[in-house]
């Protein structure tokens, strides 16, 4: 079965964005730049929610990358070039999704589809890159968690710019 890994960066107190979703905070460095080049090549398939897919089609990115298949979760979009846009039970879609043959799947951004993702118990991993400030504020890594959901350690990485790299598996 294929893992499903939600990913990104963070604020040390969990932020993944500011109020205004403004990610001005970010330390980017060639060590970040490694893992994700190196992760980027154990995937074939992207999941987001709309508001992380208009944020990255803004900024050039958005869904067409080579040889990756890219879902958008949004009741309200009529559009997403590059992706396929998916609009009930994200939940039953990602189970079924990873029964299909292929790679590992990566849930980018996107705390409020990671919410449903994880009530729903298709996130396998977590991987955050957990950044050097408090912001106090913000966009929360994943919003109003209904339950707890317990996590193992698999590996922790310090990385430059006083960043660290975090990953977890699902304690099922």
């Amino acid at each position: 079965m294929r893992t499903v890994t939600y990913g990104g960066a963070c604020s040390l107190d969990l932020f993944i964005a500011r109020p205004d979703g403004a990610v001005d905070w970010l330390v980017w460095s060639d060590d970040a730049n490694a893992i994700m080049g190196a992760y980027w090549l154990t995937i074939d398939t992207v999941l987001m929610g709309r508001k992380t897919y208009q944020a990255a089609s803004m900024n050039g990115g958005g869904g067409a990358s080579p040889g990756i298949t890219t879902y958008v979760f949004s009741r309200t979009l009529k559009r997403a070039p590059g992706a396929t846009i998916i609009s009930d039970d994200a939940g039953g879609f990602v189970r079924k999704l990873k029964e299909q043959p292929g790679k590992g799947i990566c849930l980018m951004g996107g705390g409020e589809l990671a919410r449903a993702l994880f009530e729903a118990d298709v996130i396998d991993e977590v991987g955050a890159n957990v950044h050097p400030v408090l912001l106090g504020a913000g966009v929360p890594l994943v919003p109003g968690l209904a339950r707890p959901v317990n996590l193992k350690l698999v590996s922790a990485k310090p990385l430059a710019g006083g960043c660290v790299y975090l990953l977890y598996r699902v304690a099922r």
